[in-house]
């Protein structure tokens, strides 16, 4: 092998370095994550009664970076400390007894050793150095102290500034929660973002591009995007590079929103609910695999019916059954459906009414177990029903007017106590199960104007999170607002876009990234927070992946076939601008049609006052048509026939001649007809 690797030396020799295959350097990630970091600061919460305590830190900031750059400086040193861990003093005696050489002083405080006008250097030494060279090197011990560690006594090295008093240490420590920021206490991955764009098709009815559905698979490697512009999008982390592009594009009813996806427990395959009556059921590539049947819409009692008659509003698939999936309407019900069977539902829930009618049902969950349904009606009352032997449509909670407006989102904790809602009227309830007359804790001025917008837990349920929509007159755009589920109050703000709402928004356990869903009139995307240090795969797979170059090999010249003997049914359509040039050119059809006449004749054209047309005109000169109808009383034309009509009647008189009466008319006493 070396003679091998001599012999390709000598050969590589003899050509120019340029020669060959190049191996450019490769970016690294710190620079690749250097460039997804966010930059904007989010807006600042309101700050609670915990966060307004002032105290004294036990270090600054510049001065834990100036202590960690001494603690470790040099690997070697670093181990020449470490040799004899199991005798400390004894290693201060080694220290101590020879004299620390120029080297030793770089090697262990990481910089050139400075000397002052005394003349001492500056290295850190025991008290009985201090005692024999009669030299002071570096910062002044702090005064002694009564306390109870040996340990810091018997350290022997200290390097930094002195430690405060005890007093102020006592109170750090009291107030040590105090100091961290919100976002590191429950470690939020806000460091960094990307966006997936995509949604840019037109829609013309309401031209809106809001991205209004979102499911990420269970495994964290492939996400679905739904918009107001009939598409859905799929991306795939392990395939998608920089470019951050879907791979596959569906519109699964033509001129229907999409309003929500949903996973299958497995992973297999996904469901999407649309403004029809019917949902879609897609394998994992986006293949249909079957829809819904849609009900009769002249039955009037929902449970006869064998799907539903009007537009979906929300969807989920059962947690733990891949069977089993809950669908909402605006047609006021709810259906539990089995994928297995796409022509009828397996069961029919009609929400409880105060007045009978139809109020259609914004939106429905499950639990995390499966065993219980929650469903938003329009009255703003939300229904919970338990899954038991023998259930029907009567709810086992009922909550009356829970919130003022429709309901957009509804979510369940996974012990199964806590209930979230979230609703058109700017509010965010919390709901204890055990005791539903009161919410826990309102949280307002949220703005929704979506029905789709949701909320969402932490991965420890810690924390709950929601978006905001854009107000007209609002300076602050839309936010992604973080609230503590054990103090109930607000932790953070962050703000994802000026001028788009943030409607659907989940953070991923596995992958501990917080994905979110943005929009409005002009744009719509979805926006991936992650932090390099917390955060696993997804974002940080793609973003490292550079797009591969296009090569010779990539390019396809698309033929040219020209074949002017042709069939007219295979020929080329000529171009609308030709056709225009040729039609100028022909004399008959760029010749401009005259218009009627309305007066005499002039020209050699007869005027519309003796006919239209010539023969007219001339029959009528030479007196063959004879026009009296127009010199004639009218009154006169019809009295000259009622003596013929008295003497030899023709149709209807006769037929009464011998029962019909003679008419006798009144005489007139007015002075007027008598004269």
């Amino acid at each position: 092998m070396e003679g091998e690797a001599d012999v390709y030396e000598g050969v590589r020799a003899q050509f120019p370095l340029s020669f060959g295959k190049q191996t450019k350097p490769q970016t690294s990630l710190e620079s690749i994550h250097n460039t997804t970091r966010r930059t904007l600061e989010s807006p600042s919460p309101s700050p609670s009664p915990s966060l307004a305590k002032t105290t004294l830190p036990s270090l600054s900031s510049s001065s834990k970076s100036w202590l960690n750059d001494f603690k470790n400086p040099n690997p070697k040193s670093r181990q020449r400390r470490d040799s004899n861990p199991s005798n400390p003093s004894h290693e201060n005696q080694e220290f101590d007894t020879r004299k620390p050489s120029v080297e030793d002083q770089n090697s262990e405080l990481g910089k050139p050793n400075s000397t002052n006008d005394g003349g001492s250097k500056n290295l850190v030494v025991t008290d009985e150095d201090e005692e024999d060279d009669g030299e002071m090197i570096g910062p002044p011990r702090p005064p002694p102290s009564n306390s109870d560690d040996e340990d810091e006594e018997n350290d022997g090295v200290v390097i930094g500034p002195p430690r405060p008093p005890r007093s102020i240490l006592a109170d750090s420590d009291e107030d040590e929660d105090s100091d961290v920021e919100p976002d590191d206490q429950f470690r939020i991955p806000l460091s960094n973002e990307i966006v997936l764009k995509g949604h840019s098709k037109v829609a013309f009815d309401s031209l809106e591009f809001v991205v209004s559905a979102l499911a990420v698979d269970h495994t964290g490697s492939r996400v679905l995007s739904g918009s107001y512009d009939y598409t859905v999008h799929m991306y795939d982390f392990q395939g998608m590079n920089s470019r951050l592009a879907s791979f596959r594009q569906l519109e699964p009813f033509e001129g229907h929103q999409v309003r929500t996806l949903s996973w299958s427990p497995t992973s297999d395959r996904f469901l999407c609910v649309s403004g029809s009556a019917q949902a879609k059921i897609y394998d994992r590539d986006g293949l249909t695999l079957g829809e819904f049947v849609k009900g009769d819409m002249y039955i009037r009692d929902l449970k006869n019916t064998k799907g539903h008659i009007t537009g979906l509003t929300c969807g989920e698939w059962h947690p733990r059954t891949k069977e089993t999936i809950l669908t909402s309407s605006e047609d006021g019900s709810l259906r539990i459906w089995d994928v297995n069977d796409f022509k009828s539902q397996k069961q029919v829930i009609k929400p409880k009414l105060a007045r009978p009618g139809r109020v259609p049902v914004t939106t429905c969950a499950w639990d995390c177990d499966g065993k219980r349904i929650a469903g938003g009606v329009g009255d703003g009352s939300i229904q919970i029903w338990n899954l038991k032997p023998g259930w029907g449509s009567r709810p086992d909670i009922h909550i009356e007017k829970g919130h003022e407006e429709d309901i957009t989102g509804l979510k369940f904790s996974s012990d199964g106590r806590i209930l979230l809602s979230r609703s058109m009227d700017g509010s965010l309830k919390v709901w204890d199960l055990r005791q539903v007359k009161k919410p826990l804790q309102v949280f307002e001025e949220l703005p929704n104007n979506y029905a789709q917008t949701n909320i969402a837990f932490s991965p420890d349920e810690q924390l709950i999170l929601t978006g905001t929509s854009v107000e007209r007159d609002s300076t602050t755009g839309g936010l992604l607002c973080f609230y503590d589920r054990t103090k109930l109050e607000l932790v953070s703000r962050v703000g994802l876009s000026p001028s788009c709402s943030v409607v659907q928004c989940a953070w991923h356990p596995k992958l501990n990234q917080i994905i979110a869903t943005v929009g409005n009139k002009s744009q719509g995307g979805t926006h991936i927070l992650y932090d390099p240090s917390l955060s696993e795969r997804g974002a940080l797979v793609c973003v490292a992946r550079a797009p591969r170059k296009k090569s010779v090999d990539d390019f396809e010249a698309k033929p040219v076939i020209h074949n002017p003997h042709a069939l007219p049914l295979f020929r080329d359509q000529p171009s609308r601008k030709r056709q225009r040039e040729k039609a100028l050119k022909d004399p008959i059809k760029s010749h401009k049609p005259e218009l009627p006449m309305t007066g005499p004749g002039f020209g050699g054209r007869v005027g519309s006052t003796k006919g239209s047309m010539l023969t007219q005109y001339l029959l009528k000169q030479g007196g063959l048509i004879k026009e009296t109808w127009m010199e004639e009383d009218p009154r006169e034309a019809i009295l000259k026939y009622a003596d013929v009509a008295a003497k030899d009647p023709k149709y209807i008189a006769p037929a009464y001649a011998d029962t019909q009466p003679e008419p006798v008319f009144a005489k007139s006493d007015s002075e007027d007809e008598d004269k």
